[in-house]
C-alpha cells in the first residue's frame, strides 16, 4: 500500500507530468478565451454591412477553438512520449499536420458556404452562387485529401496516375452519371434557367418551377405541386422554354357576345384600344 502511494506521489510530482497537466489546463483556458473572443467578434461583425467579416468569423469560430486543442493535446502527448521513450513520438508530427490540414479544409468549406448563402441573401444569382460554391468546395476537398495522402506516405504522382487509369474504367461504368454531371455543369455555364424560373419543354411533359439545380438532378415543382426530378443530361437533348424571361406576353381569348349586344361592340372595342394606349405595359 505504501509503495503504491509512493508511486502515485512520484507520478504527480514528476516535472514532465506536471508540465503535461499544465499544458492541458492552459489549453482548456485558451480555448475558452478564444470562443469568447469570437463570440464578441460575431456580435460586432453583425453590425457591419460587409459580408466577408461575417463569413470569416462564422467559419473560424469552431476551427480556432479546435486548433488550440489540437496543438495542446499533441504537445502534451509528445512530452509524455519523450519521457517514456515511446514510438508514439514519431507519429505526433504527421498526425498534427493531418489534423491542421483537415481543420483548414473545414474552415475553407465553411467560409465558402457562408459567402454563398450571404450573396444569395443579398439578392445575388442563386445558380451562379451555387455553382461557384460547389466548385470551390470540391477543389478544397481534393487538395486536403491529396495533402493527407502525401503525409501518410503515398506518392501523389502515383495516385494521380492511378486516378487517370481508373478514371477511364469508371468513365465507362458510370457514363450516365458523368453525363448528368457535365449536363449540370453546362446548365451552370449556359444558364438557360435559374432557381425560381418557370420552365417547360415542348418535347417532354416537363413544366413547372425550378426548385434546385444539383450536379446530377434538377428538381422542378409542377403546378399541381408534384416534385419532378430530371437528370441533367436530358436538358442537352430537348428544347426548353423559359417563360419567366418573356419581355412581352400575347394572350388569345375567345369572348362570347349575344346578337342582342352587337350594338355595344364598337364602344367596347374603343375602350379596349384606349386602355392599351394609356397603359405603357
Amino acid at each position: 500500500m505504501n509503495d503504491a502511494l509512493y508511486d502515485l506521489d512520484q507520478f504527480f510530482t514528476d516535472p514532465k507530468f506536471v508540465l503535461v497537466f499544465t499544458i492541458i489546463f492552459l489549453t482548456a483556458l485558451l480555448s475558452f478565451v478564444v470562443r469568447r473572443v469570437f463570440s464578441r467578434f460575431e456580435k460586432q461583425t453583425k453590425k457591419t454591412a460587409n459580408l466577408w467579416d461575417d463569413a470569416f468569423v462564422a467559419a473560424a469560430k469552431k476551427p480556432s477553438s479546435w486548433l488550440v486543442w489540437i496543438v495542446g493535446i499533441t504537445w502534451a502527448i509528445q512530452i509524455m512520449a519523450e519521457s517514456t521513450g515511446s514510438d508514439l513520438e514519431k507519429l505526433i508530427h504527421p498526425l498534427r499536420f493531418i489534423a491542421v490540414v483537415s481543420l483548414l479544409g473545414f474552415f475553407l468549406t465553411k467560409f465558402i458556404t457562408e459567402i454563398e448563402l450571404a450573396s444569395i441573401a443579398l439578392g445575388g444569382d442563386v445558380t451562379t452562387a451555387n455553382a461557384a460554391g460547389k466548385l470551390l468546395r470540391i477543389s478544397v476537398t481534393i487538395t486536403v485529401i491529396l495533402s493527407v495522402l502525401q503525409t501518410l506516405g503515398f506518392s501523389i504522382s502515383g495516385v494521380l496516375a492511378f486516378g487517370g487509369v481508373g478514371g477511364i474504367a469508371v468513365g465507362f461504368a458510370a457514363k450516365d452519371l458523368l453525363a448528368n454531371f457535365f449536363g449540370g455543369l453546362m446548365i451552370y455555364m449556359d444558364r438557360p434557367f435559374s432557381v425560381g424560373d418557370w420552365v417547360r419543354s415542348p418535347d417532354r411533359e416537363i413544366e413547372g418551377t425550378v426548385e434546385k439545380i444539383g450536379w446530377r438532378l434538377t428538381s422542378i415543382r409542377t403546378f399541381d405541386q408534384r416534385p419532378l426530378y430530371i437528370p441533367n443530361s436530358v436538358f442537352a437533348n430537348i428544347a426548353l422554354e423559359n417563360p419567366s424571361r418573356m419581355t412581352n406576353r400575347r394572350i388569345f381569348e375567345r369572348i362570347g357576345v349575344r346578337y342582342d349586344d352587337a350594338e355595344t361592340l364598337p364602344l367596347i372595342i374603343d375602350q379596349v384600344r384606349e386602355m392599351l394606349v394609356t397603359h405603357d405595359d
